[in-house]
């Protein structure tokens, strides 16, 4: 009964949210996060006091890890010791901190991700600069507690006499918080902590003054002087690293690019593989080798390229698709006053301030109070001196020394502590030249009190022996900037020649959507065989292309796919290809109505001329159509609903639009009657169209005296006629001329049209499956008002549905 009156009746969440609550504050306050006072966690102070006290300085002989790693465990931190000696590692590796605060000897790691030796195998020793860390330990400067046995006593913070928080940065991830803050230049921020001592009311613009940003320990170049200046004044912001480069020219004429600084924290083996998988991957090319050339002498990677290659092509390539440029992102967060805190630069500085006006402070008590203590026995002994023979004569009829003191105490008026001071003077300091001593030490005792007080009495004299203090850190052991700083992001532009070879292939897509591209080998060995592709099916495009140019495919629901011609599966020209629907995904009924070839967006002059079914025509510069995303068909133009796109053609500026409707009608416009309007528009009116009629085709003009416009109907009628005199150019929207003889029954209705010269060959298509194929030198030229020759029966062989030109044909029409 009585153990069942212990019981806490609980649910499982109150007992897990309690607990985890409890941890959760452990590891932010005792594990992850950084102090801002004197920027160490606390295994990191554990290390660093354990090795104080164990007399492992920089002025002693190097001392076995394991043995320090040994101390920590067993006095201070119980926890595991790979723990341990892993963060005793980093606090040695010079490429991880910019200030290191042990020397190590032996394998401490390496750039390339290497693991140190074990610690039986390493040596180890403070560092110059730690003894600024832990001087003044001894002079009850700063709170300690008890370890975790309560055998020995450990410090809460160090005195810490520069902001090493800043200066050498810190990363951790703890729950629910996580810090990133990044090593700086010692004497920039020490230049800053005396500006704002100084001035309090100093602003972040102020002190960037003096920090122009971070200093990270490997170098490298920073971008971005807004991110800076958002992380100091918020402590979150985004810079880009990047690593050091130049580019040299060999005595062959070849170029090879040297980097000599990578950013902060990349591991150079993985960064050398990657770029070099590039090249063998070629997904860059003008790359002849990629080697690691470092040595003692420093850090050198060598990227060999070929002739006539582009290093800045190559290396703007390499910054964005490997390690060689990174984003760093600033997370201030540290623990002030036993709370984890997100500061800015003057936040930090400040609870720094904060922090050695207490440490100077209680160190000033502390020496004043030795300071007074050691005058008083020192007054003490003088006045023994001066009556050197009767306190000789007191302590000889003594019976002991504690009768002794007494006896001095009640005749001579001594305290307790003096008469101490007396029994214990040894023989040799009663000589004359000994109160002489004692006098000066007694002046000298006098000012120092004096100072002391001062200091404690005045805050303008606080601040002068922190500045004085930091200032002599400063002359010791700070160095020159090693990371450059510049103001702006560079925006990565890479040139398609370098990521792809320049080869010249031939492509082809058919209607169906079937895209391929072969080498000119093996479509020359083909012969005169067609493209290869299903019998329903017909080619729409066909065109020698560079490895670098772009294919544009439009559909009938305005959209469109970019194509880079290198990503088209390269196949034989004997075989299929590939469906655009694999490659990006367009709806089972969406149609494919044409496709563009651009070698150039930038310096086109062209625009992309787009005409509806229900008779809206749309302009725009080509240049609009050139993509960043191209996972997903993109929009084109805006379409109605119902309304779906005809044509989508290249015009330069310059050319006519003539389109024809379904019940006959021709109109005949300048381009420039269309505006140019941007991508996603939907366009102007062209054509007026009567209730039930729409778009049946159109074409765009340039040379119209060397071709013939050729309309097939829908009842199979084919007839071919002059352009000039026939339809002349008009404004838009109009409803046009007739372009057919009206018949009250059975009246022909217009299926499709096309430019034709005297050697082409045209293809008719119809509702049954028939395909019928024309010459267009065997149809005679007719006039505006005849309906054509009947080439097929509609009875017999279907409605005529689709009209095309084989594609070689289509090619020498356009040029």
């Amino acid at each position: 009964m009585a153990n069942r009156e212990k019981l806490v009746n609980r649910t499982l969440e109150e007992v897990m949210g309690d607990r985890f609550g409890i941890y959760s504050k452990y590891i932010i306050q005792e594990r992850a996060l950084p102090d801002v006072r004197d920027g160490l966690k606390p295994v990191q102070r554990r290390i660093l006091y354990a090795m104080l006290r164990d007399g492992n300085t920089n002025d002693k002989p190097f001392r076995k890890s394991a043995k320090t790693v040994g101390n920590v465990i067993g006095n201070y931190h119980p926890h595991g010791d790979s723990s341990v000696y892993e963060a005793m590692v980093r606090m040695s590796q010079d490429w991880k901190v910019r200030m290191p605060l042990i020397e190590m000897h032996g394998n401490n790691g390496s750039l390339d991700g290497d693991p140190p030796a074990a610690m039986r195998y390493t040596e180890a020793r403070l560092s110059k600069i730690s003894a600024e860390l832990l001087s003044d330990l001894d002079a009850k400067t700063v709170d300690y507690v008890l370890n975790f046995d309560d055998t020995t006593e450990e410090p809460t913070v160090f005195p810490s006499k520069f902001p090493n928080l800043l200066v050498n940065g810190s990363t951790g991830i703890s729950a629910g918080y996580a810090t990133d803050i990044p090593p700086h230049c010692l004497s920039e921020i020490i230049d800053a902590t005396i500006m704002l001592m100084e001035n309090p009311s100093a602003t972040v613009d102020d002190l960037m003054t003096y920090v122009k940003g971070p200093d990270f320990p490997t170098g490298g170049i920073v971008q971005g002087l807004d991110g800076i200046k958002k992380a100091y004044k918020t402590g979150k912001g985004k810079i880009v690293l990047r690593a050091r480069t130049e580019i040299d020219t060999l005595r062959t004429g070849r170029k090879q690019i040297i980097v000599t600084e990578l950013p902060y924290e990349v591991n150079k083996a993985l960064l050398v593989k990657k770029m070099d998988e590039l090249r063998l991957d070629h997904k860059v090319e003008g790359v002849s080798e990629v080697r690691d050339e470092t040595d003692r002498s420093g850090m050198r990677i060598i990227i060999e390229l070929k002739k006539d290659a582009d290093p800045n092509g190559i290396l703007n390539f390499y910054f964005k698709n490997t390690d060689l440029q990174i984003s760093y992102n600033f997370n201030m967060v540290a623990i002030d006053h036993k709370a984890p805190r997100q500061l800015g630069l003057r936040e930090i500085l400040e609870a720094y301030i904060e922090h050695q006006k207490e440490v100077v402070t209680r160190r000033s008590q502390f020496e004043l109070q030795k300071s007074i203590e050691r005058q008083h026995i020192v007054r003490g002994l003088i006045k023994a001196i001066s009556i050197l023979d009767e306190v000789i004569r007191v302590i000889r009829s003594s019976k002991d020394k504690k009768n002794a003191k007494q006896n001095l105490c009640d005749v001579f008026a001594f305290t307790e502590i003096q008469a101490e001071a007396i029994v214990n003077l040894q023989l040799y300091r009663l000589t004359n030249t000994d109160i002489v001593t004692l006098q000066e030490e007694e002046h000298q005792l006098d000012l120092t009190i004096a100072r002391l007080q001062g200091i404690l009495n005045s805050g303008k004299k606080l601040i002068a022996v922190i500045k004085k203090e930091l200032l002599n850190v400063r002359n010791k052991y700070a160095d020159a900037r090693r990371t450059t700083i510049e103001a702006e992001i560079e925006e990565i532009k890479i040139n398609l020649e370098v990521m792809v070879a320049s080869e010249e292939v031939m492509v082809s897509l058919t209607k169906h959507g079937y895209v391929k591209r072969s080498s000119l080998r093996s479509y020359t060995a083909s012969g005169d065989d067609g493209v290869a592709m299903k019998d329903t099916d017909h080619s729409l495009f066909q065109k020698q292309m560079n490895t670098t140019d772009t294919l544009l495919v439009f559909t009938d629901k305005g959209r469109y796919v970019y194509l880079p011609v290198h990503e088209i599966q390269d196949r034989r020209w004997k075989e299929l290809g590939q469906h655009i629907a694999s490659i990006v995904p367009i709806d089972p009924d969406e149609a494919i109505i044409s496709a563009v070839p651009v070698s150039d967006f930038e310096h086109s002059r062209l625009y992309m001329t787009f005409l509806t079914k229900l008779g809206m025509v749309k302009r725009t510069k080509l240049l609009e159509y050139k993509a960043q995303r191209r996972s997903k068909p993109l929009t084109a133009l805006k379409l109605k609903k119902d309304d779906s796109c005809l044509a989508a053609m290249v015009t330069d500026g310059s050319s006519d639009l003539l389109l024809a409707t379904y019940m006959g009608y021709g109109l005949r416009f300048a381009e420039q009657e269309a505006g140019e309007v941007g991508q996603r528009a939907a366009g102007v009116k062209a054509v007026q169209l009567k209730n039930g009629d729409t778009v049946a085709g159109a074409v765009a003009l340039k040379n119209q005296s060397s071709v013939h416009l050729l309309i097939v109907t829908d009842r199979g009628a084919v007839k071919k006629m002059n352009i000039e005199g026939q339809i002349e150019q008009t404004g838009r929207p109009r409803r046009g001329v007739q372009l057919l003889r009206e018949l009250k029954t059975r009246p022909h209705h217009i299926a499709g049209l096309a430019l034709v010269g005297t050697s082409d060959q045209i293809n008719i298509s119809t509702d049954k499956g028939n395909v019928f194929t024309l010459q267009s030198k065997d149809i005679r030229v007719s006039d505006r008002y005849s309906n054509g020759s009947f080439v097929l029966d509609q009875d017999e062989d279907g409605k005529v549905n689709e009209i095309w030109m084989d594609t070689d044909q289509v090619k020498k029409n356009e040029d």
